[in-house]
């Protein structure tokens, strides 16, 4: 599984990801950090990542639009720090793994995750 970690989260959790067996990547080295959600969006979805944020906007976006692709793991806690979430994290993109790769929108919290199979219809 590839990973687009987005701008707002550190580019710590590159090797985080990668530790875990993971290929993953910062906005930053292959993008423009200033980008619309928009265009950080329609690469990861022409190049087969997963978004990695802490940005409500990408399932907003994902709703609006009605895309199939791609997919978001969107962290809803306040602590986003790799060493108090990485395992947490890991664990959510291995156990939901078939849904990201058909495409899904998974919001992860302190306690629980929820996934919505993309693309999102009222």
């Amino acid at each position: 599984m590839k990973i687009l970690v987005d701008m707002n989260l550190s580019p710590d959790w590159v090797p985080v990801l990668k530790d875990a067996g993971l290929e993953a990547v910062h906005w930053s080295e292959v993008g423009d950090p200033s980008a619309s959600d928009q265009i950080v969006m329609g690469h990861a979805a022409a190049h087969g990542y997963v978004v990695f944020t802490h940005d409500l906007d990408f399932g907003a976006i994902l709703a609006a639009t009605h895309a199939a692709a791609p997919s978001v793991l969107q962290i809803r806690t306040q602590d986003v720090d790799p060493a108090s979430l990485a395992k947490t994290v890991i664990s959510v993109l291995r156990q939901c793994q078939k849904y990201f790769e058909s495409g899904a929108l998974i919001s992860l919290d302190e306690s629980t995750h929820r996934i919505r199979v993309l693309p999102i219809r009222a």
